[in-house]
């Protein structure tokens, strides 16, 4: 069975409460019960941190078992090097998720440390894209 880590960073527990107008009002639990029942043949594991060390260490954990990584790193995405090193060191490929479209808001949310890493970014379609990369994965 395809085992596939759902990696969230810096403030997406608050999904469903914080800027609903970007992120909208449904929370990542919810959606995630509903994107394990859409991909029932796939093993689906779902983590989230405020704290750049657990992700990197949750990167390392799942990335030599995993069959594929679906990363959103929050703001770390376009801060942290550390988290981009722990992408380039794995070998479960990775790919990056952003609900909203990073291109169309701040400047500095447009750079992305960890891309360059991944084998594909999604951007701007909202949870919708967690589904877009399971299902990369799954038609590899």
């Amino acid at each position: 069975m395809l085992k596939i880590a759902i990696i969230n960073g810096p403030n997406l527990n608050l999904l469903g409460k914080r800027e609903v107008e970007i992120y909208g009002t449904q929370t990542f639990e919810d959606y995630f019960k509903e994107l394990k029942t859409q991909f029932s043949n796939v093993e689906l594991t779902y983590f989230q941190s405020n704290v750049e060390g657990e992700l990197i260490n949750k990167l390392h954990e799942c990335g030599f078992e995993y069959n594929g990584i679906i990363l959103n790193a929050g703001a770390f995405t376009h801060t942290s090097i550390a988290i981009a090193d722990a992408v380039a060191g794995i070998k479960t490929p990775v790919v990056e998720v952003h609900i909203s479209n990073i291109f169309s808001r701040e400047d500095y949310r447009h750079v992305s440390y960890l891309g360059k890493h991944c084998i594909g970014s999604i951007s701007g379609f909202g949870l919708k894209g967690y589904a877009m990369a399971v299902a990369h994965f799954q038609d590899k």
